[in-house]
């Protein structure tokens, strides 16, 4: 009886933390539109599509909680897996774009408050969501924390951006930056189509 409370317990503590991821993304778009035209950033665009993968990542998350099964599983960490293969390559495209052109965007005060508390944000619940993850032995909790985690490290990576575009005018900053980005995702994406991502630790 103990062990099915812990569990309960547990289960209702990742569903918070998805719920709190997914809410907190859908504020976030509608922020980052506003700052992504008033700043003409196609990097806080780019930020604007990310929460929206996260949001599909943590509704996948929510519907594979709500059952049990291996190939319940399976299927949700394919979606993850394939929400991690989009950004990659949203990313590497706009980053190219962004360079090729020499695109220099407004400065955004609205952007760089909304990014740093974000990246605080996203790297705590990936911290809860990994901690859950491990203790109810479930991947598809833990790798959608590496996806929070992902979306903490593009956060930094875009304020990085936006505060040296708007202190020394390196407008090229955030574009650079966001191919760290693209190598983690695909990382992450080989990693879960291999299978790795369903060994527990």
């Amino acid at each position: 009886m103990e062990e099915v409370g812990r569990t309960s317990q547990l289960l209702h503590r990742g569903r918070m933390l998805e719920g709190i991821t997914l809410s907190w993304n859908v504020v976030g778009i509608v922020v980052l539109a506003i700052a992504a035209i008033g700043a003409r950033s196609v990097a806080l665009a780019g930020f604007g599509l990310d929460s929206l993968i996260e949001i599909g990542a943590s509704t996948v998350v929510l519907w594979e909680l709500s059952g049990t099964g291996e190939e319940r599983q399976r299927r949700a960490l394919r979606l993850i897996g394939g929400a991690f293969v989009a950004l990659a390559v949203y990313l590497a495209i706009q980053s190219s774009l962004v360079l090729a052109d020499g695109y220099h965007p407004r400065h955004s005060l609205l952007g760089i408050a909304w990014t740093a508390v974000t990246a605080v944000a996203m790297f705590l619940l990936a911290d809860g969501k990994a901690r859950t993850g491990r203790a109810l032995h479930n991947p598809v909790l833990q790798t959608e924390g590496r996806v929070t985690a992902i979306d903490g490290v593009l956060a930094v990576a875009v304020l990085a951006g936006l505060v040296l575009n708007s202190a020394l005018g390196w407008w090229w900053a955030d574009p650079t930056a966001a191919y760290v980005l693209v190598y983690y995702a695909f990382k992450e994406s080989f990693e879960i189509f291999s299978g790795d991502a369903t060994r527990t630790t």
